[in-house]
């Protein structure tokens, strides 16, 4: 879906549930990381991140549409628009908009952990990132550290 179809969409949504038209943009925005949309107060558009239509698909993408259309309709007509409001709440229970967005589990990038032994004291050292043997040494005793093995981590 591209942003021209996205824009539509939420034209779409605007006027069927809130009678009201969405005349501002719509765009995906993929540095979003752990919210499902943001409409934004400054020029009133929205943005929306793409991975909730990639993973979840059309119904979750229509209620967070539904959301940010709250938070659009209710700043326009002056009245109160942050999630705590009480006309908020009325308002996305009635159109049917989603609460809260559904958890995007964030992968982790580190495929490798570095495994380091002190000499002295024999204190177990993981790290993502390598460290130079020569020039570190152990926090607890300061004896040297020696390197181990990597672990592979499976994702």
């Amino acid at each position: 879906m591209t942003d021209q179809e996205l824009t539509e969409l939420v034209k779409k949504v605007s006027q069927e549930n809130f009678g009201k038209p969405f005349i501002h943009k719509a765009n995906f925005n993929s540095r979003l990381q752990t919210t499902g949309g943001r409409f934004h107060l400054r020029d009133r558009h929205i943005d929306i991140n793409p991975k909730m239509y990639q993973i979840y698909g059309q119904d979750v993408l229509v209620g967070i549409i539904k959301h940010e259309l709250c938070h659009y309709h209710l700043y326009n007509a002056g009245l109160p628009s942050q999630h705590r409001d009480r006309e908020f709440k009325v308002l996305l229970q009635q159109v049917g908009g989603l609460r809260f967005a559904p958890s995007v589990k964030q992968i982790s990038r580190h495929r490798r952990i570095h495994v380091y032994e002190c000499t002295k004291c024999g204190t177990i050292y993981r790290r993502v990132r390598k460290l130079d043997t020569k020039r570190y040494v152990c926090g607890k005793c300061r004896g040297k550290l020696k390197f181990l093995n990597d672990i592979e981590l499976s994702s």
